[in-house]
This record gives C-alpha cells, sequence and structure tokens, in this order.
C-alpha cells in the first residue's frame, strides 16, 4: 500500500476481506474515533492464521494451551496490520465490530466521557505485543489507513485515535509502550 487507500461501502480496498461474523449495526452510524490495539496469538507469537481464527470464529482450542480459554470468545476488529504491512478487513467500518469491550473515554470535542466505543469507533489490531517493536511498515500502512478513513468520515480526526489501554485501564495495556506514537504521528504526517 503505497497511497491513501479508497474506502467503498465500508471496506478498504487494500485490504484482504475476510468477514467476521462477530459485528452488528452501529446504533447511531457514527464513525468518530480509533482505537488501536495490539495482538499476537498464540501471544508473543507472529505469522500464521490463529488471529484471523479466532475473528471468524474457528480458532481450534486444542491447537494451543492458550486457545482453551478464549476459543469461545465473540470478538473482532475492523482491521488486522500484519508484521509486513499486510491488511486483513474483518468488519465493514460502517458497521460495529466487537473490539473495545467495557470501554471509557474523555470525547475532546463533546467535553464529556462517552462509554461503549465499539458504537462509535474504528478498531485496528497491530500484530504484535506490547514490548516487541513494531515495524515501520505496519506504522507506515498504518498512517495511510488513517488518512483515508480520515477523509472519509470528517468527524475522525488524528486527534481522536486512542489506545486500547487508555479506553479500558484496568483491563488492558496495548498496544502498549513499544507502540511509537510520535512515530505513528511523523508517518502520518508524510501521508496529509
Amino acid at each position: 500500500m503505497t497511497r491513501a487507500a479508497d474506502i467503498r461501502e465500508g471496506w478498504l480496498d487494500a485490504a484482504r476481506r475476510l468477514p467476521s461474523p462477530n459485528r452488528n449495526a452501529r446504533p447511531a452510524g457514527e464513525v468518530s474515533a480509533l482505537v488501536l490495539h495490539s495482538i499476537s496469538l498464540p501471544p508473543g507469537e507472529f505469522g500464521g492464521g490463529d488471529i484471523e481464527r479466532l475473528f471468524t470464529n474457528r480458532l481450534d482450542p486444542a491447537a494451543h494451551p492458550y486457545f482453551a480459554g478464549i476459543a469461545g470468545l465473540r470478538v473482532s476488529a475492523h482491521l488486522l496490520i500484519r508484521r509486513d504491512g499486510e491488511c486483513v478487513q474483518f468488519v465493514p467500518f460502517d458497521e460495529r465490530a466487537w473490539h473495545a469491550g467495557r470501554s471509557r473515554w474523555f470525547d475532546p470535542q463533546r467535553r464529556c466521557e462517552r462509554v461503549e466505543l465499539n458504537d462509535f469507533s474504528i478498531g485496528i489490531e497491530l500484530e504484535g505485543d506490547e514490548v516487541s517493536a513494531y515495524r515501520e511498515a505496519q506504522y507506515r500502512v498504518l498512517a495511510r489507513i488513517i488518512t483515508a478513513l480520515c477523509e472519509h468520515y470528517p468527524a475522525l480526526t488524528p486527534g481522536r485515535i486512542t489506545g486500547h489501554a487508555r479506553i479500558a485501564p484496568l483491563r488492558k495495556s496495548d498496544p502498549g509502550p513499544a507502540f511509537d506514537w510520535a512515530f505513528m504521528r511523523r508517518c502520518l504526517l508524510d501521508c496529509m
């Protein structure tokens, strides 16, 4: 992906589509925030198809000891950005993906706290964990996707990007200290 991508009917043209059943309609149709996550399956291991199997309810609980505890989860994200920059899209942006769970966020535009971020946010998973450095390819692709999303959804701005740890601090810590927010913003400036 070398330029800002096109979005058609909620799908990113540059992404491989793998629809997840773990989605539903947005209650107000609003898209105004972006939540960044990290994921690796099994934990600390990169590559393979286990993330895709988790988001499509096909994870084999016997394939790894960790999977027995998560195989029944019904979760998804809009996008996964793999270590090499490949994008996989599971849920159209106009629909609600099940990525944020119980969440709270101070909305700087409305000047109030909002809950249930799945209702109005886009969830992007970066293949990684909280301690391993993310790859430059992931930051570059993420910046192009953010640019496309901000163009397509006017209520979404770079100031409305947050991490899972910030909206669910007692439950989550991703994308973690390994995520370089300053570098992501520099990549974003290069795209705008």
